[in-house]
Protein backbone atom coordinates (compact mmCIF):
# COMPACT_ATOMS: atom_id res chain seq x y z
CA UNK A 1 0.00 0.00 0.00
CA UNK A 2 1.25 3.50 -0.75
CA UNK A 3 1.08 6.33 1.72
CA UNK A 4 -1.36 8.06 -0.63
CA UNK A 5 -3.68 5.04 -0.50
CA UNK A 6 -3.37 4.89 3.27
CA UNK A 7 -4.26 8.56 3.60
CA UNK A 8 -7.28 8.10 1.34
CA UNK A 9 -8.48 5.09 3.33
CA UNK A 10 -8.18 6.90 6.67
CA UNK A 11 -9.16 10.43 5.73
CA UNK A 12 -5.65 11.59 6.61
CA UNK A 13 -2.87 13.39 4.79
CA UNK A 14 0.72 12.65 3.75
CA UNK A 15 3.84 14.50 4.79
CA UNK A 16 6.61 13.59 2.35
CA UNK A 17 6.63 11.14 -0.55
CA UNK A 18 3.10 9.86 -1.30
CA UNK A 19 4.46 6.97 -3.41
CA UNK A 20 6.30 5.28 -0.54
CA UNK A 21 4.96 1.76 0.01
CA UNK A 22 4.65 -0.45 3.09
CA UNK A 23 3.46 -4.02 3.72
CA UNK A 24 2.40 -4.01 7.35
CA UNK A 25 1.93 -1.77 10.39
CA UNK A 26 4.18 -2.22 13.42
CA UNK A 27 4.96 -0.55 16.75
CA UNK A 28 7.73 2.05 16.55
CA UNK A 29 10.26 -0.12 18.42
CA UNK A 30 9.65 -3.17 16.20
CA UNK A 31 9.27 -1.59 12.75
CA UNK A 32 11.42 -2.73 9.84
CA UNK A 33 12.15 -1.26 6.39
CA UNK A 34 8.87 -2.55 4.91
CA UNK A 35 6.71 -1.31 7.79
CA UNK A 36 4.56 1.68 8.59
CA UNK A 37 5.50 2.45 12.20
CA UNK A 38 2.64 3.63 14.41
CA UNK A 39 3.13 6.34 17.03
CA UNK A 40 0.09 6.69 19.25
CA UNK A 41 1.42 8.25 22.42
CA UNK A 42 4.20 10.76 23.12
CA UNK A 43 5.65 8.33 25.65
CA UNK A 44 6.88 6.15 22.77
CA UNK A 45 8.65 9.02 21.02
CA UNK A 46 11.87 7.92 22.75
CA UNK A 47 11.87 4.90 20.41
CA UNK A 48 11.84 7.08 17.27
CA UNK A 49 15.63 7.62 16.92
CA UNK A 50 16.14 3.88 16.47
CA UNK A 51 12.99 3.30 14.42
CA UNK A 52 13.67 1.28 11.26
CA UNK A 53 10.24 1.84 9.72
CA UNK A 54 9.80 3.08 6.17
CA UNK A 55 7.23 5.67 7.21
CA UNK A 56 5.27 6.78 10.26
CA UNK A 57 1.55 6.69 11.10
CA UNK A 58 1.02 9.54 13.52
CA UNK A 59 -1.63 11.81 14.96
CA UNK A 60 -1.99 15.50 14.13
CA UNK A 61 -0.83 16.35 17.64
CA UNK A 62 2.46 14.47 17.21
CA UNK A 63 3.18 14.93 13.51
CA UNK A 64 5.83 17.61 14.17
CA UNK A 65 8.15 15.35 16.15
CA UNK A 66 11.55 15.50 14.46
CA UNK A 67 12.95 12.02 15.08
CA UNK A 68 11.90 8.94 13.13
CA UNK A 69 10.88 8.47 9.49
CA UNK A 70 10.36 11.70 7.57
CA UNK A 71 7.55 10.32 5.38
CA UNK A 72 4.34 10.25 7.39
CA UNK A 73 0.63 9.54 7.24
CA UNK A 74 -1.07 12.01 9.56
CA UNK A 75 -4.49 11.04 10.90
CA UNK A 76 -6.84 12.22 13.61
CA UNK A 77 -6.61 8.95 15.56
CA UNK A 78 -3.98 6.29 14.74
CA UNK A 79 -5.92 3.59 16.61
CA UNK A 80 -9.03 4.28 14.58
CA UNK A 81 -6.90 4.28 11.43
CA UNK A 82 -5.93 0.67 12.17
CA UNK A 83 -9.56 -0.37 11.71
CA UNK A 84 -9.42 1.10 8.20
CA UNK A 85 -5.97 -0.10 7.15
CA UNK A 86 -5.59 -3.59 8.61
CA UNK A 87 -8.50 -5.18 6.69
CA UNK A 88 -6.93 -3.86 3.47
CA UNK A 89 -3.46 -5.15 4.31
CA UNK A 90 -4.64 -8.46 5.74
CA UNK A 91 -7.84 -9.52 3.95
CA UNK A 92 -9.64 -12.64 5.11
CA UNK A 93 -8.47 -15.77 3.31
CA UNK A 94 -10.93 -17.43 0.92
CA UNK A 95 -13.63 -19.27 2.82
CA UNK A 96 -14.36 -22.95 2.43
CA UNK A 97 -18.01 -23.67 1.77
CA UNK A 98 -20.16 -26.67 2.50
CA UNK A 99 -19.96 -29.41 5.11
CA UNK A 100 -16.71 -31.21 5.88
CA UNK A 101 -16.87 -34.96 5.40
CA UNK A 102 -16.16 -35.61 9.10
CA UNK A 103 -18.85 -33.21 10.39
CA UNK A 104 -22.16 -34.55 11.73
CA UNK A 105 -25.15 -32.48 10.61
CA UNK A 106 -28.68 -33.58 11.40
CA UNK A 107 -30.74 -34.18 8.24
CA UNK A 108 -33.26 -31.57 9.38
CA UNK A 109 -30.71 -28.78 9.13
CA UNK A 110 -30.47 -26.72 5.94
CA UNK A 111 -26.92 -25.49 5.33
CA UNK A 112 -27.06 -22.35 3.12
CA UNK A 113 -24.88 -22.20 0.04
CA UNK A 114 -22.29 -19.80 1.46
CA UNK A 115 -22.17 -21.42 4.88
CA UNK A 116 -19.49 -23.84 6.08
CA UNK A 117 -19.29 -26.54 8.74
CA UNK A 118 -15.77 -27.57 9.72
CA UNK A 119 -14.16 -30.89 10.59
CA UNK A 120 -15.75 -32.92 13.40
CA UNK A 121 -18.35 -30.26 14.13
CA UNK A 122 -21.76 -31.45 15.35
CA UNK A 123 -24.98 -29.66 14.36
CA UNK A 124 -28.08 -31.08 16.04
CA UNK A 125 -31.70 -31.22 14.97
CA UNK A 126 -33.80 -28.10 14.57
CA UNK A 127 -30.83 -25.77 14.09
CA UNK A 128 -31.31 -22.84 11.73
CA UNK A 129 -28.30 -21.32 9.97
CA UNK A 130 -28.15 -17.94 8.25
CA UNK A 131 -26.35 -17.30 5.00
CA UNK A 132 -22.57 -17.13 5.30
CA UNK A 133 -22.38 -18.80 8.73
CA UNK A 134 -19.00 -20.37 9.53
CA UNK A 135 -18.85 -23.18 12.10
CA UNK A 136 -15.28 -24.11 13.01
CA UNK A 137 -13.73 -27.48 13.74
CA UNK A 138 -15.04 -29.41 16.76
CA UNK A 139 -17.89 -27.00 17.46
CA UNK A 140 -21.09 -28.33 19.02
CA UNK A 141 -24.39 -26.67 18.09
CA UNK A 142 -27.25 -28.01 20.20
CA UNK A 143 -30.88 -28.67 19.38
CA UNK A 144 -32.95 -25.74 18.20
CA UNK A 145 -30.09 -23.23 18.11
CA UNK A 146 -30.58 -20.27 15.75
CA UNK A 147 -27.51 -18.64 14.18
CA UNK A 148 -27.83 -15.44 12.14
CA UNK A 149 -26.19 -14.49 8.86
CA UNK A 150 -22.39 -14.10 8.63
CA UNK A 151 -21.88 -15.30 12.20
CA UNK A 152 -18.56 -17.04 12.89
CA UNK A 153 -17.86 -19.76 15.45
CA UNK A 154 -14.15 -20.41 15.86
CA UNK A 155 -13.01 -23.95 16.76
CA UNK A 156 -14.24 -25.74 19.88
CA UNK A 157 -17.21 -23.49 20.64
CA UNK A 158 -20.28 -24.97 22.34
CA UNK A 159 -23.81 -23.66 21.88
CA UNK A 160 -26.29 -25.29 24.22
CA UNK A 161 -29.78 -26.13 23.02
CA UNK A 162 -32.07 -23.21 22.25
CA UNK A 163 -29.40 -20.51 22.19
CA UNK A 164 -29.96 -17.66 19.75
CA UNK A 165 -27.16 -15.77 17.99
CA UNK A 166 -27.87 -12.75 15.80
CA UNK A 167 -26.21 -11.60 12.60
CA UNK A 168 -22.44 -10.99 12.34
CA UNK A 169 -21.70 -12.43 15.77
CA UNK A 170 -18.14 -13.65 16.36
CA UNK A 171 -17.45 -16.29 19.01
CA UNK A 172 -13.80 -17.13 19.61
CA UNK A 173 -12.32 -20.52 20.42
CA UNK A 174 -13.43 -22.43 23.48
CA UNK A 175 -16.40 -20.25 24.47
CA UNK A 176 -19.65 -21.77 25.69
CA UNK A 177 -23.03 -20.12 25.27
CA UNK A 178 -26.30 -21.06 26.95
CA UNK A 179 -24.72 -23.21 29.69
CA UNK A 180 -26.61 -23.93 32.91
CA UNK A 181 -26.57 -21.13 35.43
CA UNK A 182 -25.43 -21.70 39.00
CA UNK A 183 -28.85 -22.27 40.54
CA UNK A 184 -29.31 -24.39 43.66
CA UNK A 185 -31.67 -24.59 46.64
CA UNK A 186 -30.30 -25.91 49.91
CA UNK A 187 -32.79 -28.18 51.61
CA UNK A 188 -32.13 -30.64 54.41
CA UNK A 189 -28.42 -30.05 54.10
CA UNK A 190 -28.43 -30.97 50.41
CA UNK A 191 -27.93 -28.70 47.40
CA UNK A 192 -30.80 -29.31 44.99
CA UNK A 193 -30.31 -28.11 41.44
CA UNK A 194 -32.93 -25.73 40.08
CA UNK A 195 -33.43 -26.67 36.41
CA UNK A 196 -32.12 -23.95 34.11
CA UNK A 197 -34.77 -23.78 31.41
CA UNK A 198 -34.53 -20.16 30.21
CA UNK A 199 -32.97 -18.75 27.05
CA UNK A 200 -29.70 -17.17 25.99
CA UNK A 201 -29.72 -14.47 23.33
CA UNK A 202 -26.67 -12.87 21.75
CA UNK A 203 -27.77 -9.96 19.59
CA UNK A 204 -26.32 -8.64 16.33
CA UNK A 205 -22.66 -7.57 15.97
CA UNK A 206 -21.52 -8.97 19.32
CA UNK A 207 -17.97 -10.33 19.61
CA UNK A 208 -17.18 -12.85 22.34
CA UNK A 209 -13.57 -13.62 23.22
CA UNK A 210 -11.96 -16.99 23.85
CA UNK A 211 -13.03 -19.21 26.74
CA UNK A 212 -16.00 -17.13 27.83
CA UNK A 213 -19.01 -18.69 29.57
CA UNK A 214 -22.48 -17.23 29.16
CA UNK A 215 -25.23 -18.84 31.22
CA UNK A 216 -28.76 -19.36 30.00
CA UNK A 217 -31.58 -17.89 32.06
CA UNK A 218 -33.05 -19.93 34.88
CA UNK A 219 -36.62 -19.21 33.79
CA UNK A 220 -36.08 -15.96 31.86
CA UNK A 221 -33.39 -14.94 29.37
CA UNK A 222 -29.77 -13.93 29.45
CA UNK A 223 -29.19 -11.20 26.84
CA UNK A 224 -25.98 -9.76 25.41
CA UNK A 225 -26.98 -6.48 23.75
CA UNK A 226 -26.22 -5.60 20.14
CA UNK A 227 -22.72 -4.35 19.39
CA UNK A 228 -21.27 -5.41 22.73
CA UNK A 229 -17.71 -6.76 22.94
CA UNK A 230 -16.54 -9.32 25.50
CA UNK A 231 -12.85 -10.00 26.00
CA UNK A 232 -11.40 -13.43 26.86
CA UNK A 233 -12.44 -15.30 30.02
CA UNK A 234 -15.59 -13.30 30.76
CA UNK A 235 -18.39 -14.99 32.70
CA UNK A 236 -22.00 -13.81 32.44
CA UNK A 237 -24.40 -15.34 34.98
CA UNK A 238 -27.97 -16.44 34.39
CA UNK A 239 -30.68 -13.85 33.64
CA UNK A 240 -28.12 -11.08 33.17
CA UNK A 241 -28.86 -8.36 30.63
CA UNK A 242 -25.84 -6.57 29.16
CA UNK A 243 -26.93 -3.38 27.41
CA UNK A 244 -26.03 -2.65 23.78
CA UNK A 245 -22.54 -1.42 22.84
CA UNK A 246 -21.02 -2.41 26.18
CA UNK A 247 -17.39 -3.50 26.57
CA UNK A 248 -16.27 -6.07 29.15
CA UNK A 249 -12.53 -6.63 29.49
CA UNK A 250 -10.79 -9.90 30.41
CA UNK A 251 -11.92 -11.93 33.44
CA UNK A 252 -14.97 -9.82 34.23
CA UNK A 253 -17.63 -11.71 36.16
CA UNK A 254 -21.27 -10.60 36.29
CA UNK A 255 -23.51 -12.44 38.74
CA UNK A 256 -27.08 -13.46 38.03
CA UNK A 257 -29.98 -11.12 37.30
CA UNK A 258 -27.84 -7.98 37.06
CA UNK A 259 -28.89 -5.55 34.33
CA UNK A 260 -26.74 -2.93 32.66
CA UNK A 261 -27.64 -0.01 30.45
CA UNK A 262 -26.14 0.82 27.08
CA UNK A 263 -22.46 1.61 26.63
CA UNK A 264 -21.23 0.29 29.96
CA UNK A 265 -17.49 -0.41 30.34
CA UNK A 266 -16.02 -2.91 32.78
CA UNK A 267 -12.26 -3.15 33.31
CA UNK A 268 -10.32 -6.38 33.68
CA UNK A 269 -11.22 -8.63 36.63
CA UNK A 270 -14.11 -6.44 37.74
CA UNK A 271 -16.69 -8.38 39.71
CA UNK A 272 -20.39 -7.48 39.77
CA UNK A 273 -22.72 -8.90 42.42
CA UNK A 274 -26.12 -10.24 41.50
CA UNK A 275 -29.44 -8.42 41.15
CA UNK A 276 -27.83 -5.02 40.61
CA UNK A 277 -28.61 -2.19 38.17
CA UNK A 278 -25.73 -0.56 36.31
CA UNK A 279 -26.76 2.64 34.51
CA UNK A 280 -25.99 3.53 30.90
CA UNK A 281 -22.40 4.62 30.16
CA UNK A 282 -21.23 3.71 33.65
CA UNK A 283 -17.53 2.82 33.91
CA UNK A 284 -16.33 0.08 36.26
CA UNK A 285 -12.57 0.21 36.84
CA UNK A 286 -10.32 -2.84 36.67
CA UNK A 287 -10.59 -5.17 39.70
CA UNK A 288 -13.47 -3.18 41.15
CA UNK A 289 -15.90 -5.10 43.35
CA UNK A 290 -19.41 -3.78 42.73
CA UNK A 291 -21.88 -4.66 45.50
CA UNK A 292 -24.45 -1.90 44.95
CA UNK A 293 -26.22 -0.19 42.09
CA UNK A 294 -24.22 2.19 39.89
CA UNK A 295 -25.87 5.27 38.39
CA UNK A 296 -25.81 6.29 34.73
CA UNK A 297 -22.44 7.72 33.72
CA UNK A 298 -20.90 7.05 37.13
CA UNK A 299 -17.24 5.99 37.34
CA UNK A 300 -16.44 3.61 40.21
CA UNK A 301 -13.35 1.74 41.41
CA UNK A 302 -11.99 -0.19 44.37
CA UNK A 303 -13.55 -2.74 46.70
CA UNK A 304 -16.21 -2.16 47.64
CA UNK A 305 -16.60 -0.03 44.52
CA UNK A 306 -17.28 3.64 45.13
CA UNK A 307 -16.96 6.92 43.28
CA UNK A 308 -13.57 6.86 41.57
CA UNK A 309 -12.37 10.21 42.93
CA UNK A 310 -13.44 9.27 46.44
CA UNK A 311 -11.53 6.00 46.11
CA UNK A 312 -8.37 7.79 44.93
CA UNK A 313 -8.53 10.17 47.87
CA UNK A 314 -8.97 7.24 50.25
CA UNK A 315 -5.97 5.47 48.72
CA UNK A 316 -3.87 8.64 49.01
CA UNK A 317 -4.73 8.83 52.70
CA UNK A 318 -3.99 5.15 53.18
CA UNK A 319 -0.51 5.59 51.69
CA UNK A 320 0.17 8.15 54.44
CA UNK A 321 -0.68 5.63 57.16
CA UNK A 322 2.90 4.29 57.75
CA UNK A 323 4.20 7.82 58.33
CA UNK A 324 1.28 8.59 60.65
CA UNK A 325 2.04 5.43 62.64
CA UNK A 326 5.70 6.47 62.96
CA UNK A 327 4.72 9.95 64.11
CA UNK A 328 2.30 8.50 66.63
CA UNK A 329 5.06 6.23 67.96
CA UNK A 330 7.41 9.18 68.40
CA UNK A 331 4.73 11.13 70.26
CA UNK A 332 4.00 8.17 72.52
CA UNK A 333 7.70 7.78 73.36
CA UNK A 334 7.99 11.50 74.16
CA UNK A 335 4.94 11.36 76.38
CA UNK A 336 6.19 8.23 78.13
CA UNK A 337 9.53 9.94 78.85
CA UNK A 338 7.80 13.07 80.18
CA UNK A 339 5.54 11.00 82.42
CA UNK A 340 8.63 9.18 83.76
CA UNK A 341 10.27 12.48 84.66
Amino acid sequence: MTLAEAAEATGGRVLGDTSVTFERISPVHDAGPRDLAMLVDRRYATDLPGCGGRALLVSEALCGIEDGPADRVVVADPHAALADLLPLLHPDPPRDRGVHSSAVVDPSVVVPGRASVGPHAVVCSGVTLGEGVRIGANCFVGEGVAIGAETVLYPNCTLYAGSVLGDRVVVHAGSSIGVDGFGYVTSGGEHRKVPQVGGCVVEDDVEIGANCAIDRGSIGRTVIGAGSKLDNLVHIGHNVTIGPRSMLVAQVGVAGSTRTGAGVGMGGQAGISGHLRIGARAQIAAQAGVIGDVGPGQVVSGYPARDHRTYLRAMASLMKLPELVRRMGRLERRLDGRDGA
